[in-house]
């Protein structure tokens, strides 16, 4: 092996771990059975809402992010029987998001530094992420996530049913590369300023074929081609300003219509169009109750932000000071303000959503 040149090379690299292959922590903890049901039903369901198959609405309801697996499955298993109750109306996946994109600097997420202490045990991460996934694929929930690394979906992304590329990453060459890869439906978000265009963009980019580099489940680095991913989709999560109103909805079904692209549209209730305040996005919900029972037909889908308590907490130095059932990322509404809006709204839109053309 030719040696390396230490001044020039791998400068401001500490250190590495190698990590096991995908395809080796596939087979640990295997996709089969009832999660394999799940995941292939979650999968279909979402495309075939997309499609217009199906007039359900999708919603993607969870907490900011997953930093304590116990707690996950508690909120999993609390939102099973209203997912079924909601069912003829609403096709709820669980917001499962390991990864989180930071402006500056912050906890990155439970694949990167799962024991909240800086320790960045990444390897622990994949594992604890993997199996969680499973288990609430087992409990009978469909899964979203943020696609934000790119090389962890071949660790993980066989277990999800529909996929989100965030606002700070709509507009990266590479993610729209990576989407026109992945097998399930994506949503993308208008960036962090409001600017729907790049989301527009994006849809385009990703719908088309493309080639990147990523490792197969053997582990091997290899060149990856794809044919691109039919199943793309707006979501509007505001910016500087909200745009879940009427004008921003119209506006963004004209923008879609002259690209050429299906008049797709999720509203995220949280972010920009809650302005960061977690109990607004009530409001939102109202709003987009308000646009289908006008008439609307592009709204295809809501985010919530919610978990089992309200709000939000920083991370302490003693770990055992977290509030248990509290975001510490963005603020989340609580469990049960979450399922009496979820019940309210899908009473108010039931009638409006049979009415739509399937």
């Amino acid at each position: 092996m030719v040696k390396r040149v230490k001044e020039i090379d791998n400068l401001h690299i500490t250190g590495y771990e190698e990590l096991a292959a995908p395809g080796s922590l596939k087979d640990q903890y295997a996709l089969k059975g009832n999660a394999l049901n799940t995941v292939r039903t979650g999968h279909r369901a979402v495309k075939h809402v997309l499609d217009r198959e199906d007039s359900r609405l999708i919603a993607v309801v969870g907490p900011c992010s997953i930093h304590n697996p116990e707690e996950a499955l508690e909120y999993a298993r609390l939102l099973k029987p209203l997912a079924d109750e909601l069912a003829d109306d609403l096709l709820i996946l669980m917001r499962v998001y390991f990864e989180k994109p930071r402006t500056s600097v912050g906890w990155e997420g439970l694949i990167y530094d799962p024991h909240l202490d800086g320790s960045h045990r990444i390897d622990h991460g994949i594992r604890i992420g993997r199996k969680l996934m499973l288990d609430i694929a087992e409990i009978g929930l469909p899964i979203a996530i943020e696609a934000l690394d790119l090389i962890s979906p071949q660790y993980l992304q066989d277990l999800v049913s529909w996929t989100a590329i965030g606002a700070r990453t709509t507009e990266s060459p590479t993610h729209r590369k990576l989407a026109s890869g992945i097998s399930s439906a994506i949503g993308f978000k208008n960036d962090v300023h409001g600017d729907l265009m790049v989301a527009i963009n994006a849809i385009r980019s990703a719908s088309a074929n493309h080639s990147f580099i990523s490792v197969t489940e053997e582990g091997k680095v290899a060149v990856f081609r794809t044919e691109g991913n039919p199943h793309c989709h707006v979501i509007l999560r505001g910016g500087k300003s909200p745009n879940y109103d009427i004008e921003s909805v119209k506006s963004c079904e004209e923008e879609l219509d002259k690209a050429g692209h299906e008049k797709n549209i999720m509203i995220d209730c949280s972010h920009g169009n809650s302005q960061k305040n977690p109990s607004k996005q009530l409001g939102v919900l109202d709003e987009v109750a308000n646009q289908i029972n006008h008439g609307n037909q592009s709204i295809i889908g809501i985010m919530l932000e919610s978990n089992l308590e309200e709000g939000n907490q920083p991370i302490p130095d003693d770990l055992e000071e977290i509030r248990p059932g509290v975001s510490i990322t963005d603020a989340c509404i609580s469990w049960p303000a979450t399922e009496a809006a979820l019940r309210e709204f899908c009473a108010s839109v039931s009638s409006a959503l049979k009415s739509r053309s399937v």
